[in-house]
């Protein structure tokens, strides 16, 4: 299934070709590298992505052609119609190994900015006590990928949960009706990259997981459900047609 929905996602990719130079995670075992492309703004234009585990920690790297974070969506001053932009990790993982339903979609690890919402209401990321104010700064969720025609042919959205379904979700899912939790792992940036560390339940089996590397922006719909957050742009996907060729050791 996770194949499947992959393929969906890879017909918005297209080829590019040239390498460039960088001095961080290129060179690391395993990496997937990506050829550079000027077409693409440079903070989410992909060189490489990589991941590596430490028991049941995961910390998962994307080098950037540019200042990764630096860019983020222009403010629209209302929930319906805002903008997301982001560093995305799919995974072969199933979604009920960070505890949402399994068998419900791809499961990707994120990490997002949005100016108009706040999706994070257990952490005050920027601490002026106010954790309800936090959108703009980059912050991870976990989400299920799924395809979903209202958001166009062959598009993926943040899965819905309709109303009056209740699916097993993560005890840090924020209330908003989509597969999309909200674990507290916090992004770190440095010049060309951004790397998250998550942790998993200790029976939970990560490794030999495969992963691929991609930068997207999504939008809330007008509507605010139905579907609620859809992926309207890819930026950039690190193995150039979302083959997972990424393997955690």
């Amino acid at each position: 299934m996770t194949r499947y929905l992959l393929s969906i996602l890879a017909l918005s990719v297209s080829a590019s070709a040239g390498f460039a130079d960088s001095d961080h995670a290129l060179d690391q075992e395993g990496a997937i590298l990506s050829p550079a492309d000027e077409a693409i703004v440079a903070s989410f234009d992909i060189l490489a992505a990589h991941a590596h585990r430490n028991a049941n920690q995961v910390t998962f790297h994307m080098t950037t052609n540019g200042v990764a974070g630096a860019d983020t969506p222009d403010p629209t001053g209302a929930l319906g119609g805002a903008s997301v932009q982001s560093y995305v990790w799919p995974t072969s993982l199933d979604p009920a190994a960070v505890g949402f339903e399994g068998g419900t979609g791809i499961l990707a690890l994120a990490a997002t900015s949005h100016p108009d919402f706040d999706d994070t209401p257990l952490v005050d990321e920027n601490r002026d006590g106010d954790p309800a104010n936090d959108g703009l700064i980059w912050h991870s969720h976990w989400v299920v990928l799924t395809p979903t025609e209202p958001c166009g042919p062959g598009a993926l959205a943040v899965r819905d949960i309709p109303e009056g379904e209740t699916p097993k979700l993560p005890a840090t899912w924020p209330g908003l009706p989509i597969f999309l939790d909200s674990p507290g792992f916090t992004p770190l940036f440095d010049g060309p990259e951004i790397k998250v560390t998550v942790g998993f339940a200790s029976d939970v089996e990560i490794a030999d997981a495969a992963y691929d590397g991609v930068t997207a922006a999504l939008r809330v719909n007008a509507n605010i459900h139905a579907p609620l957050l859809c992926v309207t742009d890819v930026f950039d996907v690190a193995s150039g047609d979302l083959s997972l060729p990424g393997v955690l050791q």
